[in-house]
């Protein structure tokens, strides 16, 4: 047997003994926390997720379950609000899910535009934020990547990060372009990978936003996420050939990015969300993005509002303090919690959460501010 072959095998086997017992913890916990519903939906929310198709199923047919989340963002009401949800196909042909909020009763103040994390998708957690933000008088837009939620592709696969970069600013242009908003101060939201991909729209297009909100931004994989260098070496060697499979050792990330207990587990209830190892070609276009990003930190000019948790293992707080510390715009603000994981806007206790919330709004407030006054 060539000894290429051994090496291979070796680490398939290495891999995914060192993921088993969590998946068979995380396989437990799911049927633990999901045993009051009926076969039918169990079966729906267990089938395989790659296809569009089934995340979508899965969605629809666990709303009504979602809507008894005991989770502060899940009691945001949405009274005075027009919401809306849309697919549209893009220009690479790729079925694209859009949502929007709206206050109701007067025009917005601005537009706000999110760019999700890293699995996750803008018809979960987020649906609370951005009911927040629509509520305080903002015209919030998001949409799932291709890939990602309940747009079209490959569950959670990233061929390329540029053209994943393109799609969000064909999307978000789009949006802004429409009559009603055109004319309004525009800001970008990123959270966690969306922080990536926020400062990438902007390093494409310096000119185009009025400022940019980025909690917990992926300037940098924290050290402790990444694989050790002799494992990360040997993926990086077949991702040319295996660009879609699952052998990236990946922690917790649950546990990793949520500090409240309770809250954490309230993570199985985003049945959409991607669980599973990283896809190779997707950890490594994300490895060479945060290597990219954090390159070019000087070159980001567009006022700023970083927020990042202090005790945040998943992604390197001393990078968001890089990030202030660097950028050219002389309109900038760094907030580091204490004691807070990644997730600020969901895993934290509730008070850390307004707090998080109060804090984007103000500014958020401060900004139209001056932009009225200039």
């Amino acid at each position: 047997m060539p000894f290429s072959l051994i090496i291979y095998l070796f680490s398939v086997v290495w891999l995914q003994g060192k993921s088993r017992k969590r998946r068979e913890k995380s396989v437990m916990a799911s049927k633990e926390k999901f045993a009051g519903i009926d076969r039918e939906l169990r079966k729906i929310i267990n089938a395989n997720m790659d296809g569009v198709s089934a995340r979508r199923r899965a969605r629809d047919a666990f709303k009504d379950v979602q809507l008894g989340i005991d989770h502060i963002l899940f009691k945001t009401p949405c009274e005075g609000l027009k919401m809306k949800e849309s697919y549209e196909v893009n220009s690479r042909g790729l079925e694209v899910f859009t949502k929007s909020w709206l206050p109701k009763l007067s025009p917005p103040k601005a537009v706000v535009c999110f760019c999700h994390g890293y699995g996750d998708t803008c018809t979960f957690f987020f649906e609370g934020v951005a009911r927040k933000l629509a509520t305080s008088g903002y015209g919030v837009f998001a949409m799932d990547y291709p890939g990602f939620g309940l747009s079209e592709g490959l569950h959670c696969f990233i061929p390329s990060f540029e053209k994943l970069v393109d799609d969000v600013i064909e999307q978000f242009s789009k949006f802004k372009g429409n009559p009603e908003f055109c004319s309004l101060p525009s800001f970008l939201f990123g959270e966690s990978m969306g922080g990536a991909v926020a400062l990438k729209v902007h390093l494409k297009h310096p000119k185009a936003w009025n400022g940019a909100i980025l909690v917990a931004p992926m300037c940098k994989i924290a050290d402790d996420m990444v694989p050790p260098w002799a494992v990360k070496q040997f993926l990086i060697g077949i991702a040319n050939f295996l660009p879609k499979h699952k052998l990236v050792p990946q922690k917790d990330l649950a546990e990793a990015a949520f500090r409240d207990v309770k809250n954490r587990e309230l993570v199985a209830y985003n049945v959409i969300a991607y669980k599973d190892k990283p896809r190779l070609k997707t950890a490594l276009e994300m490895l060479k993005v945060t290597q990219e990003i954090e390159s070019r930190l000087q070159e980001i000019s567009l006022p700023l509002l970083i927020l990042h948790g202090e005790a945040d293992i998943v992604t390197d707080p001393s990078v968001s303090k890089a990030l202030y510390e660097k950028a050219s715009s002389s309109d900038k603000t760094f907030k580091l919690y204490r004691d807070s994981y990644h997730a600020l806007l969901e895993g934290e206790p509730e008070a850390v959460i307004t707090q998080v919330l109060n804090d984007i709004i103000s500014w958020l407030d401060e900004h139209i501010r001056k932009s009225g006054e200039s």
